[in-house]
């Protein structure tokens, strides 16, 4: 028996489940078992660290520094949240060098959101199963650094999909060290109003062809779709860390042709949308999909779109 893919705890809304009946009718023409993945982190890439870490701190959410990033052509710093996910934020490890870096044309366009990762138990399992559906993924492969404190940390990684990794689908990580040394929670969020990572919003030119390829890799149900007046049209899939935005003009428009599909902003989680808006000075207007959305100001944060989404 199968199932659609499931990334708790990161949820925008409760499910509730069918009947037996529809279960089994529904979970025969779904795609096969899935690893569990989980939104894990999401980078944001600059082309000087220091720069996109003031401004961060600016806004509030001050980063950990962590050193060298896996390939060594870059460095990072971490801002952790409470429920594990995390901000990564990237710049090269030289200022004014490019190369060696999947990201380098991204760090050098000081381009913000760049790509992102979902935390699954077994990515050769996962490799396997979106390949039985028909979507690309590389074989696993292992990674593994040193942090800033010279403790090692070690995973295994793979990337679904075509074009840039983790641009549309997610590369994929399984933790092999203990995960508390990739990450932990930031003293400046710690206990704060915004609990974790909610959602990617990632930015695509043709819409319709991104949520078949979504839905094809989980086997998720059709997305409801809005217009905002920021973002074009979106479409987020219920429960899940996506929200997929299209637009023929303007910064959205441009950012793609620029960059090409991915990741272009970021929600962060809220249980009390109202201290998060007090907290992080907020403007808000209006709602995706029924949720209050508010967003910093991004002259605070360098430039890259940040928004709080009410849980």
């Amino acid at each position: 028996m199968t199932s659609p893919v499931r990334w708790a705890p990161h949820r925008m809304c409760d499910h509730r489940l069918p009947t037996i009946g529809l279960l089994i009718a529904f979970m025969s023409i779904t795609t096969p078992l899935a690893a569990s993945p989980r939104l894990d982190h999401v980078s944001v890439c600059a082309t000087d660290l220091d720069i996109l870490q003031k401004g961060f701190a600016d806004a509030g959410l001050i980063a950990d520094a962590d050193g060298l990033h896996a390939n060594a052509s870059s460095r990072m710093a971490h801002i952790g949240f409470d429920d594990k996910t995390y901000i990564e934020l990237i710049g090269p490890a030289v200022p004014g060098t490019f190369e060696g870096s999947p990201w380098s044309a991204l760090m050098a366009g000081n381009a913000g959101p760049c790509f992102w990762f979902a935390l699954v138990d077994d990515v050769a399992g996962e490799v396997k199963r979106l390949k039985e559906v028909g979507v690309e993924a590389t074989a696993p492969r292992p990674g593994g650094r040193t942090t800033k404190d010279g403790k090692a940390v070690e995973w295994i990684s793979s990337m679904a999909g075509a074009g840039s990794p983790g641009a549309v689908l997610p590369l994929m990580i399984e933790d092999k060290t203990a995960r508390h040394l990739r990450v932990r929670t930031s003293a400046s969020v710690k206990g704060a109003p915004v609990s974790g990572v909610d959602s990617v919003v990632i930015g695509v030119k043709d819409l319709d062809s991104s949520i078949a390829l979504f839905r094809k890799a989980y086997g998720w149900p059709a997305p409801s779709v809005q217009h905002d007046k920021a973002f074009g049209t979106i479409a987020r899939f219920a429960g899940e860390p996506v929200i997929l935005a299209s637009a023929s003009s303007g910064w959205m428009a441009d950012r793609v042709a620029k960059f090409g599909d991915g990741p272009v902003a970021l929600l962060l989680g809220a249980s009390d949308f109202k201290a998060a808006r007090a907290k992080y000075r907020l403007s808000v207007k209006g709602r995706w999909f029924g949720k209050r959305v508010g967003w910093f100001d991004v002259e605070r944060t360098g430039g890259v779109r940040l928004g709080v989404i009410a849980r």
